[in-house]
């Protein structure tokens, strides 16, 4: 089987070839630049929880001290402080890091992989699909033809693949501009992130009442200052005058030291791609869609399309074209990302002072504060991670079937668990190996040794069952999960999601759940290997 072709070496790309490697499925990522991004600590990006785990778990480096995790979070009207958060281990903050930073976290860890080649210089120009592949071309220094089993456009905005592929990218432009700034000072508050609305100062320039700062590592800041609707030029002069206004408010004085690291202007669009699939081709990240207001984070986002793809790439390299696999990327990650653009476009026009559209805001009598937080802190419709309940791999109508505290096809909650060698290891550390999870809660189990429990009960009756899956499965056995009795089974597909819950060891229910969630047979049985042969094309590609 030829390699996967990923095209662009942004996060998305990076996390995606990562997962894929991880799979052993061979790739190469297209790089239209030089290998090495240029920093800008102006230009930071904030990770939920589920996507730190992610590629911390990926990369291997401790993304959370390479970053800025916040103790707090506050929200302030005028003087007045209207919301406050403090995160511990039940509540973790995001994690706050110059994107510079993670993409070389993310390339070191790819350096290390033998299944990944990395053009880079090479810009693609065109592709053509044919039945069982993909043949792609490179213009530049090292422009050559490459041939691919699947192909994904991570490539950004102006996406060369989804322009090859004829896709519509409907949406809006310039929903919100941000003035942005980087800089090392001293605030009244040492690392709690802030968002302030309506400050008491008088604004000068073109400027709205809204402010967010936000704590980088070595006492560095991002500050953003939203931007009134329009295409006013927003001048240094007039940056360097709001910075000495915000900093001076703040310290109730005049304005503290500070060194101005970087600056930029953030317009936030919100687009939507028509198919996020044509065939063999992808779409994943800011090429498929675009979105960022009121606090939510489109690599988040895009780290989730990642998480996604991969496995089904996988599980069809290896096993073969599963058409019902790969066609559910488009229908989870799609209405995932859909349903938060028309929560922002809903909550816009009321906290941004359209107070009379307040009826069509669900949950609105939380009040405008409250929204802001949820998309800021990855709560609600506007930050949450999304589930996959009406997924066409979600299992249905299974006599066996419990309630857990996790929704079907939500994110599973992270636990302890012991796997099958004895360790005890975290829930979310076995996932992305393309294997689905079996976890059985067994109260107790905590304080013996494996080999007194693993052939005691129905541990032998489970292991049998799992053995039987027509997908290869890993047992894993916790003391306790949320709303989970004693004795339930969970079913938790490869990128963390839960599939079913069950009230015993149900054979029949447990197997034909995994078949469902894998998509169902595959189309041809004409298996992808993971041979030598293959694993040597991530580095070749000349026709």
């Amino acid at each position: 089987m030829d390699p996967v072709i990923i095209v662009g070496a942004g996060p998305v790309g990076l996390t995606l070839a990562l997962a894929l490697a991880r799979q052993e499925v061979p790739c190469v990522v297209l790089d239209e630049g030089p290998g090495k991004d240029e920093p800008r600590p102006a230009r930071s990006v904030v990770l939920r929880e589920d996507t730190t785990a992610l590629l911390e778990r990926l990369t291997g480096a401790p993304l959370t001290r390479a970053g800025s995790r916040w103790a707090g979070w506050q929200s302030m009207r005028r003087k007045q402080v209207t919301h406050e958060v403090t995160f511990d281990a039940t509540a973790p903050a995001p994690v706050h890091i110059a994107q510079h930073v993670l993409t070389g976290a993310l390339r070191a860890a790819l350096a290390r992989e033998r299944l990944v080649g990395v053009a880079v210089d090479s810009r693609l120009d065109s592709l053509e699909q044919e039945p069982s592949g993909v043949t792609a071309h490179t213009r530049g220094a090292r422009g050559t033809w490459w041939r691919g089993s699947y192909l994904v456009g991570c490539d950004g905005p102006r996406s060369t693949v989804r322009k090859l592929q004829d896709i519509r990218f409907p949406g809006r432009t310039a929903v919100e501009r941000h003035a942005v700034a980087a800089l090392r000072t001293e605030l009244p508050w040492s690392d709690e992130a802030l968002l302030h609305r309506m400050p008491p100062w008088r604004a000068s320039g073109p400027f709205a009442g809204e402010i967010t700062a936000r704590p980088l590592p070595d006492g560095v800041w991002r500050l953003d200052w939203l931007l009134p609707p329009g295409k006013e030029l927003v001048t240094p002069e007039l940056l360097l005058a709001r910075i000495r206004e915000t900093l001076a408010g703040w310290a109730g004085g005049p304005t503290p030291p500070y060194e101005l690291l970087d600056t930029g202007v953030h317009t936030v669009h919100h687009r939507l791609a028509r198919r996020w699939r044509a065939d063999r081709v992808f779409l994943a990240g800011d090429a498929a869609h675009l979105l960022g207001t009121l606090g939510t984070h489109g690599l988040d986002e895009g780290l989730r399309d990642a998480d996604n793809l991969a496995w089904k790439l996988a599980l069809a390299w290896h096993h073969g074209h599963h058409e019902a696999l790969l066609d559910s990327y488009q229908a989870e990650r799609r209405a995932i990302v859909s349903a938060r653009l028309r929560a922002a476009d809903q909550a816009l026009p009321l906290l941004r002072g359209g107070g009379g559209l307040r009826s069509y805001v669900p949950g609105s009598a939380r009040g405008h504060d409250a929204l802001l937080v949820d998309g800021h802190l990855g709560q609600g419709p506007l930050g949450a991670p999304g589930g996959h309940a009406g997924s066409p791999l979600a299992p249905r109508d299974l006599e066996g079937e419990v309630p857990v505290d996790t929704p079907l096809g939500a994110p599973v909650t992270d636990v302890r668990v012991t796997a099958e060698d004895g360790t005890f290891v975290r829930l979310r550390d076995r996932l992305g190996r393309g294997a689905l999870l079996v976890v059985l809660i067994a109260p107790g189990t905590g304080v013996w040794e494996r080999r007194h429990w693993v052939s005691a009960g129905i541990m032998p009756r489970l292991a049998a069952a799992v053995a039987a899956l027509p997908h290869p499965a890993e047992l894993l056995v916790a003391e306790s999960y949320p709303g989970a009795a004693a004795h339930t089974v969970l079913l938790v597909r490869p990128d963390g999601h839960l599939v079913t819950a069950l009230g015993g060891v149900r054979p029949a229910d447990l197997y034909a759940a995994a078949e469902t969630v894998v998509g169902g047979p595959a189309d041809t049985e004409t298996a992808g290997t993971a041979g030598t042969e293959a694993r040597a094309a991530a580095g070749a590609g000349s026709r």
